[in-house]
């Protein structure tokens, strides 16, 4: 059984950072498209960021794009979203998601097959 448990959420103020962690047990991580999503209160759940199995390509939602970097680390089973200069608008619960088996990047959160519980991200002005 796949597990994937985020950490590294909280409060924190605008213009500042937080880095999210995302740690994956129960199969080859290093066989997984990895993905972030995010979801605010009343809105739909939306792409962030995902990388590939070797993490040498990413892709970002353009909201995102220049302040978010997402990152992994096979050997620690481990993929991260450092969050920089953040913005109120950011506020949400984040998860992660992961597709064993695929061999390109994924925006689409219905193309993921595992995720984890989230961690919530907020942002004060």
């Amino acid at each position: 059984q796949v597990q994937l448990v985020e950490s590294g959420g909280g409060l924190v103020q605008a213009g500042g950072s937080l880095r999210l962690s995302c740690a994956a047990s129960g199969r080859t991580f290093s066989s997984a498209v990895m993905g972030w999503f995010r979801q605010a209160a009343g809105k739909e759940r939306e792409f962030v960021a995902t990388i590939s199995v070797t993490g040498r390509s990413t892709s970002y939602a353009d909201s995102v794009k220049g302040r978010f970097t997402i990152s992994r680390d096979n050997a620690k089973n481990t993929v991260y979203l450092q969050m920089n200069s953040l913005k109120p608008e950011d506020t949400a619960v984040y998860s992660c998601a992961a597709n064993f088996g695929a061999s390109w990047l994924l925006k689409d959160g219905r193309q993921y097959n595992y995720w984890g519980q989230g961690t919530q991200v907020t942002v004060s002005s």
